[in-house]
């Protein structure tokens, strides 16, 4: 049975609902691509629920520390971390996704590529900084996108990238968002453990520099009810994983 659907979903951004849950008047679950090209009208360019603002306050100081370049960012969708990027001083920042849709949203589309993570089109050594918001969970497998950014980063070069905790697959909880009319769509994730990752990293070549877990923070934004409705159904647990790994010479 749904426990507050629609306070928790809310809450985080996403539908949160006890497995199995039931499915009516959901769309899908739809394949990432898919999903994507269906929400890319109402994306907005900027961290737009808890979740992702949780993540993005433990992202973007790692990344104000760093001072590149050249920077990537991959999975950029509507291009809420370029300007991010930017202010870091890098000289080239461009982002990539494979959903064309997402690519003419939000901000600067001169320097936006359509492509895939797992076979990225640039040449070995090319950025010194690359960062990927939440979009590993649209990836089946993590060695093969980590050894594609493995090979366009400098050596010494830096790697920002999150995922979604495994508490999202341990506890049932599911990706949805709506389109206009009411329809409310879930999009597919591809679970990945902590062990996950740090096989793939370490298959890629690349050393951990810290491993952060945020959970959602009540903040001044209007949602704290729905928050606390989380936090009595759920606990308080950690709903992103961020990695900062580096590539040693």
């Amino acid at each position: 049975m749904t426990f507050g659907f629609e306070r928790l979903k809310r809450a985080i951004g996403f539908g949160v609902t006890n497995p199995p849950g039931p499915r009516s008047g959901v769309l899908g679950p739809l394949s990432p691509r898919d999903a994507y090209e269906l929400w890319a009208d109402d994306y907005p360019p900027m961290a737009h629920n808890a979740l992702m603002r949780s993540e993005q306050s433990v992202v973007e100081p790692i990344l104000a520390h760093l001072r590149p370049a050249r920077a990537l960012d991959v999975g950029t969708g509507s291009g809420r971390y370029i300007p991010i990027l930017e202010s870091t001083g890098a000289r080239i920042v461009i982002g990539v996704d494979y959903s064309l849709g997402m690519l003419t949203r939000g901000h600067d589309k001169v320097h936006r590529i359509c492509a895939d993570a797992c076979q990225l089109p640039f040449r070995r050594g090319t950025f010194d900084l690359i960062n990927a918001s939440l979009m590993m969970g649209d990836v089946a497998d993590l060695s093969e996108c980590l050894r594609s950014m493995c090979r366009v980063l400098s050596s010494r070069g830096h790697i920002v990238y999150s995922d979604f905790h495994p508490s999202w697959s341990q506890n049932g909880w599911r990706r949805t968002f709506h389109l206009q009319g009411g329809h409310t769509c879930e999009v597919a994730i591809e679970p990945h453990t902590i062990e996950d990752h740090l096989y793939a990293l370490d298959q890629a070549g690349l050393h951990v520099q810290a491993i952060r877990e945020p959970r959602l923070s009540l903040g001044n934004d209007g949602h704290a009810p729905s928050l606390l409705a989380f936090r009595r159904r759920w606990g308080n647990p950690p709903v992103v994983v961020v990695f900062h790994v580096m590539r040693e010479p």
